[in-house]
């Protein structure tokens, strides 16, 4: 095999210097030729020279056209706490970008309108001036400062430790192609892992001996939070990575084989309440894959209800424990066994 992929790279190596002498050749043949010039003519630059207006104009409209029509699209209405700064800071960006696009565009079209070519006029050599140097480094400096330090306070005010005591903890669990959620059980905190544990009876490779995730609850399908309380998610990965988010919520998290990452938000706004502000009763929050895994990718989404804290703990109350579905699995598996 290695002998065979040697000779093809030999083969290709000899046809690439092969045409590498043609073009050799073929250049210098095109520089004995006496090099033939055709300048534009006035009435052709200053035709293009009238265009150019019109086409920042066109350019205009068209940007800022698309851009009001397709603004209610491009982020839901937020339904969590930090939601309100994340498009704080998204819009304070936008206005940034919109301001810097429309200036350097109207001088870049305007220069083409003012300057095109006359043979009339001759270029100016300017070749250093050091108040210019500093007004164009120390300008787009001073809006790029004031845009990471802004982006970094908000990032750092939403990310910072939270009180898991006081929170609903609970896990993500990311895998090729679906989600589960495991809630930490009456005593708040969840049972380790190892991934040495995975096993089809295990596909979360929960360690059985720590007593702490024995009351653990296992969940699919969808998951339920209850408003106005934190939640603090931790995600694991099984296979390859994945991105947990939560589009209303603001939330977007790597999930990663072999570590754990983690996220808390507080949800502000109901399912029940969204769908009448949206006037749409089949509305639903979704927990959706932001990385591209694989062949599945695309339906790669679980359900979020957001519940009353009543309805919750009632909800929750429902659900199995880690215990119980282990033992409802062994006592099949055994069934299984017994049967065969």
């Amino acid at each position: 095999m290695i002998t065979l992929l040697t000779l093809i790279a030999i083969i290709l190596g000899i046809i690439a210097i092969a045409n590498l002498i043609k073009v050799y050749e073929l250049s210098a043949a095109l520089k004995e030729q006496e090099e033939v010039y055709t300048p534009v003519s006035d009435s052709e630059s200053n035709f293009n020279a009238r265009l150019m207006l019109p086409v920042l104009v066109a350019l205009m409209v068209f940007c800022f056209y698309w851009y009001f029509a397709y603004k209610s699209d491009m982020l839901p209405e937020a339904a969590s706490s930090h939601g309100a700064e994340i498009d704080t800071l998204f819009n304070f960006n936008m206005i940034v970008i919109t301001i810097v696009f429309v200036v350097i565009n109207v001088l870049l079209f305007y220069f083409a309108h003012k300057y095109h070519r006359n043979k009339n006029r001759k270029a100016v050599y300017y070749a250093h001036n050091n108040k210019l140097e500093m007004i164009w480094t120390i300008v787009p400096a001073s809006f790029l400062a004031v845009v990471i330090i802004y982006g970094l306070a908000v990032w750092n005010n939403i990310t910072k430790p939270t009180d898991r005591k006081k929170a609903v903890v609970m896990e993500i669990f990311a895998e090729q192609f679906k989600w589960t959620a495991r809630y930490a059980g009456t005593d708040n905190v969840l049972g380790k892992s190892n991934y040495k544990l995975t096993a089809d009876m295990n596909p979360l490779a929960i360690d059985a001996t720590d007593k702490n995730a024995w009351d653990d609850k296992i969940v699919n399908g969808e998951f339920h939070i209850p408003v106005n309380k934190t939640v603090q998610m931790d995600f694991r990965a099984k296979d390859v990575i994945h991105s947990a988010y939560l589009p209303h919520f603001r939330v977007q998290m790597n999930c990663v084989p072999g570590m754990k990452t983690e996220f808390h938000f507080t949800p502000t706004i109901t399912t029940a309440e969204m769908r009448k502000k949206t006037n749409n009763p089949d509305f639903d929050y979704l927990l959706l894959c932001n990385k591209i895994c694989g062949t599945t990718h695309w339906n790669m989404q679980m359900k979020v209800i957001v519940d009353t804290e009543e309805d919750y703990n009632k909800w929750l109350a429902e659900q199995k424990t880690f215990k119980e579905k282990s033992m409802a699995n062994l006592n099949t598996e055994v069934s299984n066994l017994a049967a065969n």
